[in-house]
């Protein structure tokens, strides 16, 4: 899929076939392997090992956190106002089916937003990351699981949800996509539709969410970018790909940034088997295309 000719390229408008999404029965344990938590060549004996080892490590992290929260709290003023935060966006999450079920446990997904702060200088906490970490929750069973699985899942995904690290990246290499694959639509972008695209930056952070009516949805997304199939950093071809289904609007009433912004935030209820069709489509255009090296890097 990474060198795709003109006989060939049908396979890649064809290549959403190539992940139909998990079972739930088998979700929880597949997103180990996807995730890097379990090695594919693992033993069950082995697997039981790693969870053991997993579970004491978070126990560690967990009593450290304990001793130093102190320490925090004195020296450190961005330590307050992180908690805080992590508190009001917990507080805001709504955690019920609609049987009036509760979902979540606030409390436990409090402490491993905090833990993930604290131990993870790479993403440190912001506005986005406890709905990513509640669908962890969801999976899966105990709270050792569900903290290793979002450090795995930053990692297996190159930490391009973090605003500090990839989110930026993601939008200039959206800009590129759109220079190559839609030149008209880019020079209206640049033109009176400016901003638009820098202003896109919650698909990122949020990776894609809130675009979805399920959490299966999201899920299935999700484990599509954890193959890194059909290339790397899909998750730029699936936000062109949205970006197309404004296009025609767009163009048509010669929309502002402000007017695009506000048409990409009704995108919602879509269908992830379409979307992530449509952007293996635009994956296999842009490989036929004259591109940068940059821009072949940073798929390939």
């Amino acid at each position: 899929m990474t060198t795709l000719s003109p006989e060939n390229s049908l396979s890649a408008r064809q290549s959403a076939s190539f992940i139909l999404g998990l079972h739930p029965f088998v979700r929880t344990e597949a997103w180990k392997f996807l995730t890097g938590y379990y090695s594919w060549q693992s033993s069950q004996d082995e697997r039981l090992m790693v969870d053991s080892t997993r579970r004491k490590n978070y126990e560690a992290l967990c009593q450290m956190y304990e001793k130093i929260q102190p320490l925090l709290e004195n020296l450190h003023r961005n330590f307050i106002e992180t908690r805080n935060n992590i508190a009001y966006d917990i507080q805001k999450l709504y955690d019920k089916d609609p049987l009036g079920n509760v979902l979540i446990d606030k409390k436990r997904l409090e402490k491993i937003l905090l833990l993930s702060y604290v131990c993870n200088t790479q993403a440190e906490y912001q506005q986005g990351f406890h709905e990513m970490v509640m669908l962890f929750q969801l999976m899966v069973e105990h709270d050792h699981e569900t903290f290793w699985l979002f450090q795995f899942f930053l990692q297996k995904t190159e930490h391009s949800c973090v605003i500090s690290i990839g989110v930026g990246k993601n939008l200039g290499m959206l800009n590129n996509v759109i220079n190559v694959l839609d030149p008209v639509f880019a020079e209206h972008l640049k033109g009176k539709g400016a901003g638009a695209v820098q202003s896109l930056f919650p698909w990122f952070c949020l990776y894609f969410q809130r675009a979805f009516k399920s959490f299966d949805d999201v899920w299935r997304l999700w484990e599509v970018l954890l193959t890194g199939k059909p290339c790397r950093n899909f998750q730029v071809l699936v936000a062109y790909s949205m970006l197309q289904m404004v296009r025609k609007q767009v163009l048509q009433e010669s929309m502002t940034g402000d007017d695009i912004l506000l048409a990409c935030n009704n995108l919602i209820d879509l269908d992830v088997a379409e979307l992530i069709s449509a952007a293996c489509t635009a994956y296999a255009e842009l490989v036929q295309k004259d591109v940068p090296q940059p821009l072949k890097d940073f798929f390939l």
